[in-house]
């Protein structure tokens, strides 16, 4: 195929996918917030009940033989439920508590500048032959700060690449794609992690009362797919994206100001921080681990068991003291906290930061309330495992169908808690009575769920990136910010899915006790 013939057939792959992202764009810009869809799915769910409790809709559970039937809201239990219950609903919502007593910690991290500072020790003076390997590894760690990794690490990548003689849109690309698309792949345990067992667990218990899916189920999984993405990333940017002639226009790519260079670099304060606080952070897992090694601790399970065990079940508490700590440390010695009283007031702010969150975790506990009450849910999930069972499916397929199913519905609901939310309770159920472990569902979800995030338009942090990206490219529009993620987005899809599939094949466990 000549050159000409080749620019031809790109071009049309790139205005079909900018006429697809249009599509996207308009489709969910009507659909409603969601604390609002949460609301009108909670509607839905009580006129369906009433529906088909009156059509006497039932199935019998496998393991019991219980008949299990619709419960119509609209009844006087119903509207109990809806109206006395709607306080225990919310204050019994498995997520809220774990994650606001995570982010008080984190809250104490970022009001220091610890994590701000260790992500720029990450890239800063690193060889350009490994620049964009280190950038993607430390958008990995980054995750830990959740969203604020766009926030801090969109504009460092535009610096360090600037830094270093190459094109700062690239800089930016490599950054959002790596904190977007790889956004559940981390080397450290994450707000995530607590979030989405939590929501696990619950959809869990819908068949087996006693299941727990802890923070730490998809460690070994994540902890690897950080650096395989981080090395997709790398190859992909460095093999095909650094070859693009247009960012040879891009200005300025050389050199950078005092001012920049300084937003960049860290002090030699800042550097015996990081030092004395590193330290602090190993004696704080040492102890955890001294602890822990005694058969008879009081921190280990029943019969000794250390993954189902307290310590395991109360992660969110011992990561909330461990940001506090390391934040409180890192804050004394550089002077960003002043004392105990700032710590108090970097807690309150991290609070002040959640309202969001807190707000749209009323709507959809009330939702999960009524679809769990209803046994809707449940009863679904019986029948569709009939029937893959019927077909006789190969589990690897079924968890396939769910990564392609899973990254369309991200592209309009971008917010991951949201979406388990709603996926989870009929997921999770109905895999699990086809043989496939809670954990499993929610490692493959987790996959789907973050490589669409960097080519959505419905998310608010591509808006960001593009705007990171005029500050280097004028001329720059969404079609341009799709044009780099899309490769990217496509290549880590087909890498990563295909990593997950030959791990669950194999068996590896996903985790400790997973």
């Amino acid at each position: 195929m000549s050159t000409t013939g080749a620019m031809t057939s790109r071009s049309k792959v790139l205005r079909a996918s900018f006429r697809g992202f249009a599509v996207i764009e308009k489709v969910g810009n009507k659909l409603p917030h969601p604390f609002w869809l949460f609301w009108i799915l909670a509607l839905v769910v009580v006129g369906l009940s009433a529906v088909l409790a009156a059509a006497d809709v039932s199935a019998v559970q496998p393991d019991t033989d219980k008949t299990i039937t619709v419960l119509s809201l609209l009844s006087k239990d119903g509207l109990a439920l809806m109206v006395e219950g709607a306080v225990e609903n919310f204050a019994s919502f498995p997520p809220l508590a774990t994650i606001i007593t995570v982010m008080l910690g984190i809250a104490v991290a970022e009001r220091s500048e610890l994590i701000s500072t260790l992500l720029r020790r990450m890239v800063a003076r690193v060889p350009g032959r490994y620049l964009t390997f280190a950038l993607s590894m430390t958008a990995m760690v980054g995750h830990v700060a959740g969203d604020a990794a766009y926030v801090t690490l969109i504009p460092l990548g535009a610096m360090v690449f600037r830094a270093a003689g190459r094109s700062p849109v690239l800089g930016c690309i490599v950054a959002f794609v790596s904190i977007s698309a790889g956004y559940d792949a981390s080397p450290s345990l994450t707000t995530t992690d607590v979030l989405l067992s939590s929501i696990s667990t619950a959809a869990a218990q819908t068949i087996d009362p006693s299941y727990v899916v802890t923070p730490v189920a998809n460690y070994y999984f994540g902890l690897a797919s950080s650096v395989l993405i981080a090395l997709v990333i790398t190859v992909v940017t460095e093999k095909i994206m650094a070859r693009r002639p247009d960012l040879e226009t891009d200005e300025p790519t050389s050199g950078l100001g005092a001012e920049e260079l300084g937003q960049v670099e860290i002090t030699a304060a800042q550097r015996r921080a990081l030092r004395v606080t590193g330290l602090v952070a190993l004696a704080y897992v040492a102890v955890l681990v001294l602890i822990m090694l005694p058969s008879g601790s009081p921190l280990r399970g029943e019969g000794g068991s250390v993954v189902d065990s307290p310590l395991f079940r109360g992660m969110a508490f011992l990561l909330g003291i461990f940001f506090a700590l390391v934040g409180t440390v890192y804050g004394r010695m550089t002077g960003t906290l002043a004392g105990a009283r700032d710590v108090v007031g970097s807690m309150v702010e991290g609070a002040k930061s959640m309202a969001p969150i807190l707000v749209l975790f009323f709507a959809i506990s009330q939702f999960l309330a009524y679809f769990k009450w209803t046994h809707i849910g449940e009863i679904l999930a019986i029948k569709v495992a009939q029937t893959l069972q019927s077909l006789d499916v190969q589990g690897w397929v079924v968890l396939l169908g769910l990564a392609v199913l899973v990254s369309f519905m991200n592209l309009v609901i971008t917010s991951g808690s949201a979406l388990w939310s709603l996926a989870a309770p009929v997921f999770i159920p109905m895999l699990i009575l086809v043989g496939l472990s809670p954990e499993t569902t929610q490692a493959v979800y987790r996959v789907a769920d973050s490589v669409s995030n960097c080519i959505t338009p419905m998310s608010p942090y591509f808006a960001m990136a593009l705007g990171f990206i005029q500050r280097y490219r004028k001329s720059a529009g969404i079609g341009t910010l799709a044009s780099f993620t899309i490769p990217l987005a496509a290549v880590i899809w087909i890498v990563w899915v295909g990593f997950f599939l030959a791990w669950y094949l194999l068996g590896i466990p996903l985790g400790p006790g997973a």
